[in-house]
């Protein structure tokens, strides 16, 4: 058994993508100046004890870490439980065991995975008693139950022997063997452990569950674990003596409080904190920056501060601001499903007419992002050999954001609309955000579709269910998603590429292939490029598949994101690399 070289070395290589892309002369790969985060270093000496308020808009989209695929889950889930690895707040690449007490250890044929369980961890009440491999073995089980159904689940665990999606709650997986307590063994029919070994090993649902409290709740369609769970991590939701969760009312806040069975000379986070209250229905993100900025003891939640706010930041509370780049991207998408979405050149005629830059400037300007020429973000592995900030060159895509509206009915033109305008009558049925700056965006969206002659109903909803009832359900036949954001789920291309556009990822529900692209060239390629272990060459293969996907156009992409966050003056903040986030475990009070 050895480490795969594949794992170290690609790690490094994104690594130094990203420090080239953060540090240095303070201005962006465009050009744009950034202001430089002092809040994504480890606090060292914060103080312990105090209350956090968290200002949210929305509520978590899943409390079941299981389930979790969104980022507000996971700021809340890194808090609450432990999976194998995660990452510190200043490295989001390179894993750390967390559960685990090693690295993993990938055999010579990247067929088969082995980690140790760390001794000393314990699930918090009401179950009480410590950790084991088991309890491993039966959450990565769970991702594939039918009352489950964890969104990464065959993306990167599919190739576990016996592995199948939509089973039925307690089936079983003999691929994954716990020969005793602190061992855990993953039996692969590909050589694919390498990406289980980056980065899939860190997700979420690799958090210890206990069957013997789970199980029932698991039954029930969707499972009611979340509202039921119990904690590994430093926080846990305030629960009655039941393990009933009470400090959680949806919609309206979430109350973490410490697990009295943690215990810190097991885990690596600080934890200073005694208690983080989130606070939801706060749909005025002016007046909740308001609040943060001159208030106490106060972070953002699932929103990015506006246009106004960003400028005003700036100038007079740059302590209080922190921006970071995302390895993530924003984009239009359109149901290639859909007519006339089914048609390339329409779907062309979309990218050229869209102004990218009104849809920047909606969502807070060039400080906020870099304008995206097509769909690998800045820091990962592929990015380059794709193109880079230029991109690869096609014409309906330029770098400047501005639209190009005789291109756009040349294409029109060419996907048989003499006019150079759609003539249809039935309106296009678009689905967007009303949280934040989303509403903004999807309006600026609805405007560019009307200029290229399209009827557009728009209707604005909750992020959640903009996800799960509309954009994520393909029997919901939303035409376009204006507001979609992708990060990676770990330091490569796959991450970025393979979720979104593989035809063989197009789900009934929790579907995030939400063009519903399905080409099955591109769908083989995506396949073997898996199957890369060379850096460079995997580097090339997701590059080109990022080439192909730009020459089908499902989507418009419009920004590489830089994250951007605010705090109260006594709060010493810390954001996560990794999810960009406020980090709650490494946060304090001042």
């Amino acid at each position: 058994m050895r480490t795969s070289a594949w794992i170290t070395s690609v790690a490094a290589a994104a690594t130094l993508s990203l420090a080239v892309a953060a540090c240095g002369s303070g201005k962006s790969s465009s050009g744009t100046p950034t202001p430089q985060s002092k809040a994504g270093a480890p606090s060292s000496g914060g103080k312990t004890g105090g209350k956090l308020t968290v200002l949210s808009v929305g509520d978590l989209q899943h409390s079941d870490c299981g389930q979790a695929y969104y980022q507000s889950d996971y700021f809340f889930c890194y808090a609450t439980q432990r999976p194998l690895y995660s990452y510190k707040p200043d490295d989001g690449v390179h894993m750390a065991p967390d559960l685990a007490s090693a690295p993993p250890q990938v055999a010579s044929d990247g067929k088969t995975v082995t980690i140790k369980i760390r001794s000393g961890v314990k699930f918090s009440p009401p179950v009480n008693r410590a950790v084991t491999s088991k309890d491993v073995k039966y959450a990565i089980e769970r991702m594939f139950f039918n009352t489950v159904q964890t969104g990464y689940a065959t993306l990167y665990f599919n190739d576990i022997r016996g592995a199948k999606a939509n089973v039925k709650p307690g089936t079983t997986i003999p691929g994954i063997e716990t020969p005793d307590n602190h061992t855990i063994v993953l039996h692969l029919t590909k050589p694919t452990a390498g990406v289980l070994a980056a980065g899939a090993l860190a997700l979420p649902g690799t958090s210890a569950v206990p069957k013997e409290w789970a199980a029932k709740f698991d039954k029930k369609t969707p499972t009611t674990y979340g509202e039921n769970q119990v904690a590994t991590g430093p926080y846990m939701i305030k629960n009655n003596a039941a393990g009933k969760s009470i400090g959680w009312q949806p919609g309206k806040s979430l109350d973490l409080v410490r697990n009295p069975n943690w215990d810190k000379s097991t885990d690596m986070r600080p934890a200073y904190l005694d208690e983080i209250l989130s606070l939801q229905g706060n749909d005025d993100i002016n007046v909740a920056s308001r609040r943060i900025l001159t208030g106490q003891s106060m972070i953002n939640g699932d929103w990015s501060p506006g246009p106004s706010t960003l400028k005003e930041a700036t100038a007079k509370y740059k302590s209080q601001l922190a921006i970071v780049p995302a390895a993530s991207i924003r984009y239009v998408a359109m149901n290639t499903t859909v007519k006339p979405f089914d048609n390339v050149n329409v779907r062309k005629a979309v990218s050229a007419a869209m102004d990218r830059n009104a849809l920047r400037l909606a969502r807070g300007g060039r400080l906020i992002g870099d304008m995206a020429t097509h769909y690998l973000a800045p820091g990962i592995n592929g990015f380059d050999q794709a193109g880079g900030v230029k991109g690869p060159g096609a014409d309906f895509l330029n770098t400047t954001g501005e639209p190009n509206l005789a291109l756009a009915a040349e294409y029109m033109k060419k996907a048989g609309y003499p006019s150079g305008k759609y003539t249809g009558s039935d309106p296009v049925l678009m689905v967007g955000s009303n949280e934040g700056t989303a509403g903004n965006v999807a309006e600026v969206v609805k405007a560019n579709f009307e200029k290229l002659g399209f009827k557009v109903t728009l209707r604005l909803v909750t992020t959640p269910i903009m996800y799960g009832k509309y954009c994520q359900s393909p029997e919901a036949k939303v035409a376009v998603c204006p507001n979609m954001a992708w990060g990676k789920d770990f330091a490569d291309g796959q991450t970025l590429l393979d979720p979104l556009y593989n035809g063989n990822n197009i789900l009934k529900q929790a579907n995030n292939n939400v063009s519903q692209l399905n080409v099955p060239a591109l769908n083989d390629a995506m396949e073997k490029a898996k199957l890369v272990t060379d850096v460079p060459q995997r580097g090339s293969a997701w590059a080109d598949i990022d080439k192909s996907i730009v020459d089908e156009a499902p989507a418009v992409p419009w920004l590489w994101d830089r994250q951007a966050s605010i705090q109260s003056s006594n709060v010493k903040g810390v954001i996560s690399s990794f999810n960009t986030e406020w980090d709650p475990s490494w946060t304090s009070l001042k």
